[in-house]
């Protein structure tokens, strides 16, 4: 039993709370951006460079959620 390593030291709940919430509220919106402007960008006024790095930050927020509620 000697051989047994201590529990990893995790940040307080209401902090992981915190952060949830946040990675929440901006992959949403980094969603919402993502899918505006891609209609824009189908219809020619915007180009596809935004509405790719809107999709890549909410693929790492939404990453970086689940990281912090598992």
């Amino acid at each position: 039993m000697t051989d047994l390593s201590p529990r990893p030291n995790r940040s307080p709940r209401r902090t992981r709370e915190d952060r949830a919430y946040k990675l929440v509220l901006a992959g949403g919106t980094a969603a919402v951006i993502a899918v505006v402007t891609f209609v824009l960008a189908i219809v020619g006024i915007l180009g596809f460079g935004v509405p790719v790095l809107a999709a890549i930050v909410a693929a790492l927020c939404t990453w970086m959620f689940r990281r912090t509620v598992t």
